[in-house]
């Protein structure tokens, strides 16, 4: 993969960041990342930003395979991969339904459920809702958050009643398909998926209330400790649970599964991603490190997964 002939058959490569969601700003970071760590190992590699150029000019101007370093809506949630794919451009990561399904929080816990795998407890919102059975339900604290964004854009710690009704016009503002979510509160956890392979699981101690935008791209007081602190036993069935979660919803190339664990040691899946960020903050690169493997390492053997339909 790491030999000249091999980075010349990519050919001419698309690094597609930006776009029009609301990571926005944190695309243009995983693409800048991307790109210059694909040009540091040679690829003849191009920005490309959706939302300022058709996607028509990856074909006029004879561009072989495409690197998505989108995130959010039109880039992770099948748009931009059916676009690609009637293109007959090879892209990066999960295919349609795997990027739509994994973009959908409600459908993905669906799918999982069906599976007999292990979620939090939920419940779906809108402007009807009886707060207080929601509480009741599913006990406070407890989380709000849009079913269709990533980067926990618009999402809400709820501690009290009175808190939801706000919550939720938050979290709609975003999209109007909106969950609660039960707080579970023995850590966070993620496992990165390349292609075949889960690489070492990343726990995640961020300084404030939970990880949010602020903790995932702002502040670097957030603690990241891989090797986690699990046992290797307990790591084995993160790893294999992040996997059959993945494959479950169809997700193929690279992503990365995210996980909140019990009290009790039960580890619930919380969401997948299947266009992760690439950012220095960011998680695959880290756990990528950890298994031994460099940046650019990693992105040319993402590249190297890439795939048409």
């Amino acid at each position: 993969m790491n030999t000249a002939s091999a980075i010349n058959n990519f050919g001419k490569v698309a690094v597609l960041f930006g776009g029009r969601s609301a990571e926005r700003e944190v695309s243009l970071k995983s693409g800048a990342a991307v790109l210059a760590a694909l040009l540091r190992s040679g690829v003849d590699a191009y920005p490309f930003d959706p939302a300022v150029q058709n996607l028509q000019a990856l074909v006029d101007d004879g561009f072989d395979r495409a690197f998505i370093a989108l995130h959010g809506r039109y880039g992770e949630d099948g748009t931009v991969q059916g676009a690609l794919e009637l293109l007959g451009i090879p892209y990066t990561g999960s295919g349609v339904m795997a990027s739509a399904l994994g973009m959908d929080k409600w459908r993905t816990k669906l799918v999982w459920q069906a599976a007999g795998l292990p979620v939090p407890d939920y419940a779906l919102l809108d402007e009807h809702s009886d707060w207080q059975s929601v509480a009741q339900q599913l006990g406070l604290p407890l989380f709000v958050k849009p079913a269709n964004e990533g980067s926990s854009v618009g999402i809400s710690k709820v501690k009290a009643v009175g808190e939801l009704s706000a919550a939720y016009r938050e979290a709609v503002k975003y999209d109007k398909l909106v969950l609660a979510e039960s707080f579970i509160g023995g850590g966070e956890y993620t496992v990165a998926i390349l292609g075949e392979r889960a690489l070492p699981v990343i726990k995640i101690e961020p300084a404030n209330e939970f990880y949010d935008y602020e903790a995932k791209y702002l502040r670097n007081d957030t603690r990241y400790l891989c090797p986690s602190d699990l046992s290797s036993k307990q790591e084995a069935e993160m790893q294999h649970l992040a996997k059959q979660a993945f494959d479950l919803i169809g997700g193929q190339g690279w992503g990365r599964v995210d996980f909140l664990m019990g009290e009790n040691g039960q580890a619930y899946l919380l969401e997948a991603n299947t266009s992760p960020g690439m950012t220095d903050h960011s998680l695959v690169p880290m756990a990528a490190r950890q298994a031994g493997m460099s940046f650019e390492q990693l992105a040319l053997h993402i590249l190297e997964l890439a795939h048409v339909g």
